[in-house]
């Protein structure tokens, strides 16, 4: 009789005890009316730390709670419900409810719900983004050395990325567009394997470049990572000539330097004349990539062949020497003589003259300027023999005249001097004569 009263005062307590939380809870629903909890997406890297907060401005009590994509309670106010070493308390009160999540993996990616315990309850969504790591890149294809022409194919690949990574690539610092990229899901249908494949052909300006692969991603907080390659390339010599003197003169010296580039280093280069060997190793010194000639002469015209080879193949390339004459910087000039206007009377006179013309010769003037032209003075000086030609015979001719002329005057003048009245006369009178003479002549003929 007595275990039976003790029972219904029991049962009477609850029921008393459940009535009272029942008036609260709807005391609470009243009081709770716009209230509302408030929370934010994360993002996180794989491997990091997130935090999860929930906030509610207007609260009289009422419990708030964390629950994880599985709708297993995470936390209870400043109560933990989930056996998990890696989810943590970072701060609880009736307006905040805030936790860590440590050492993310991609498995914890997910939607999370934070709920305020009113009537009816109410919840707030976080939605939790894991972003994979991408691995390392690895450049694969190359194979040192590369020859000259060869096709290259070089690949980068990384995996591990979530999102899809994104792969450039550069040649010293220069980036190359003109690529092929690939994408690829990982087995977990999480992360993505991404390449990218670089294909051009090996050129011996490539030699020694620096090829590089970066991968970028919004997980490597703007610091990609790059994966480097250095190109080796081998090609035959590049040949060139440079004169030591742009205008060699006979008795000078010339040196030809022989510039060859090539990898790998090509061998002592070869000179040639001509096709054939150097006439004259006396004068001709070959020293390594270097041709001296000294004593420079016409002889030494020609064409000189520089020969250089390596292991992948040989060049050359000519060289044109002309020897020049010596540049005399001391020009002849005419001298002019100075003419004067005489009357010659004598044959003597005339011998005089001739002989006077005939020694003019020209001189060298030693005080010319160098920048005189000879052609000039030579041209002057044949005008002037031309005029002083023409000047004695006319001198010549005149005189040859005036004598025979004088002679015939006189002869004519004795002969008709008796008869005449003057010596015109007597000269007319003579040719008379002389006229019918000889027509008596011709007609006993």
């Amino acid at each position: 009789m007595m275990l039976i009263r003790n029972i219904y005062l029991c049962l009477s307590s609850m029921a008393v005890h459940v009535i009272i939380i029942v008036a609260a809870t709807k005391n609470k629903a009243r009081g709770s009316q716009g209230q509302f909890p408030l929370t934010q997406n994360v993002t996180v890297v794989e491997g990091g730390t997130a935090n999860l907060t929930c906030r509610v401005d207007q609260n009289d009590n009422t419990s708030l709670q964390w629950s994880n994509p599985a709708q297993q309670t995470l936390y209870f106010d400043d109560k933990k419900a989930l056996r998990d070493n890696r989810i943590e308390l970072v701060r609880a009160s009736w307006h905040e409810l805030s936790i860590s999540v440590s050492d993310v993996s991609l498995s914890d990616e997910g939607q999370y719900t934070c709920s305020l315990f009113t009537m009816p309850v109410k919840t707030s969504k976080a939605f939790l983004t894991v972003l994979g790591v991408p691995e390392k890149p690895q450049i694969t294809g190359f194979t040192s050395p590369v020859m000259e022409g060869e096709r290259m194919q070089l690949t980068c690949k990384t995996s591990g990325s979530k999102p899809a990574a994104d792969i450039r690539w550069f040649k010293n610092d220069k980036e190359v567009k003109d690529v092929k990229y690939i994408k690829e899901e990982d087995a977990n249908r999480k992360t993505f394997t991404v390449s990218s494949t670089l294909d051009f052909l090996a050129d011996r300006s490539d030699d020694g470049a620096v090829v590089s692969c970066r991968v970028d991603h919004e997980s490597l907080n703007s610091t990609p990572q790059i994966a480097m390659q250095v190109l080796e390339i081998h090609y035959t010599p590049l040949v060139k000539i440079i004169s030591s003197n742009s205008w060699p003169e006979e008795g000078q010296s010339i040196i030809l330097t022989c510039e060859s580039k090539g990898k790998p280093v090509p061998e002592p280069v070869l000179w040639t004349k001509d096709g054939g060997e150097l006439p004259d190793p006396e004068r001709m010194v070959v020293n390594g990539r270097v041709l001296s000639i000294s004593f420079l002469n016409k002889t030494d015209n020609g064409t000189y062949r520089c020969e250089a080879k390596n292991p992948i193949g040989r060049n050359s390339t000519e060289y044109v020497l002309i020897v020049h004459d010596v540049f005399n910087t001391l020009l002849p000039t005419t001298v002019i003589p100075s003419l004067t206007t005489a009357t010659v009377t004598t044959n003597v006179a005339l011998t005089a003259s001739t002989t006077t013309s005939a020694t003019a010769t020209s001189i060298r003037d030693p005080n010319a300027l160098a920048g005189q032209t000879g052609p000039d003075h030579a041209l002057i000086g044949g005008i002037v023999a031309v005029v002083v030609f023409v000047t004695l015979c006319s001198i010549i001719l005149l005189g040859r005249y005036l004598a025979r002329h004088k002679g015939t005057y006189l002869t004519n003048e004795a002969k008709g001097a008796e008869d005449a009245p003057d010596a015109d006369t007597a000269i007319i009178n003579a040719e008379g004569s002389q006229v019918n003479a000889e027509e008596k002549k011709e007609y006993f003929i």
